[in-house]
């Protein structure tokens, strides 16, 4: 009767220390190694808020775009331990930098504006497929040096594409000027990155 005990034990031990499957959604983690609230998810899965389309623009620009801000916020995290390149990691910074602060401006102007609302997430405004449907963490997470950075470009560009889409598309009632100055700095920041991604591309690629 104890070998029976001690055999079952030793089998319970031997499950509970197995390694994690490699089939395991690494897009879970969380990719920072510092002090990181973001948690990582498959932007590119995302789907609308019930009754979304019924929410006031602004709420719905609100909401997506943060889910948008959210997806590149991923993939910067990704830059600092895989690229090699001071343009990608001065890049990644101005994203980190940019977009936290934007998604910090618009969660406050939600509570300000539209109290408990309920998630007004659309996936049908502009640009918002454009900008999602080719982020691929999986990917990025297995590349180092030069197929990283080619391979975030690819997919940054038209994530950027698609907010500036959505940015153009908004048209804030006056009595929200705070998101016209907002659409305009997602204009004039993303186009400026758009084009020195464009450039490292065409380099770093060879001309793919």
């Amino acid at each position: 009767m104890k070998s029976i005990i001690a055999f079952i034990l030793l089998g319970l031990l031997a499950v509970c220390e197995r390694p994690p499957s490699p089939n395991m959604d690494h897009s879970a983690h969380d990719h920072s190694n510092a002090n990181v609230n973001e948690k990582a998810m498959d932007h590119s899965r995302m789907g609308s808020s019930p009754g979304a389309a019924n929410a006031p623009q602004e709420l719905q620009f609100i909401d997506t775009m943060i889910a948008h801000h959210e997806g590149a916020i991923e993939m910067a995290l990704l830059v600092n331990n895989r690229s090699r390149r001071p343009e990608m990691q001065e890049l990644a910074k101005g994203i980190l930098e940019a977009q936290r602060g934007e998604v910090d401006k618009m969660r406050e102007w939600r509570i300000k504006w539209f109290g408990d609302a309920k998630p007004a997430v659309n996936m049908d405004l502009p640009g918002m497929h454009t900008g999602m449907s080719g982020m691929d963490l999986k990917k990025l997470e297995l590349l180092k040096a030069n197929e990283f950075d080619v391979e975030f470009l690819k997919q940054m560009i038209p994530h950027h594409e698609g907010a500036i889409e959505m940015a153009k598309a908004i048209s804030p009632a006056d009595k929200y000027p705070e998101l016209i100055e907002l659409r305009e700095a997602i204009m004039r920041t993303q186009t400026a990155e758009i084009a020195k991604m464009k450039a490292w591309l065409m380099v770093w690629s060879g001309g793919k």
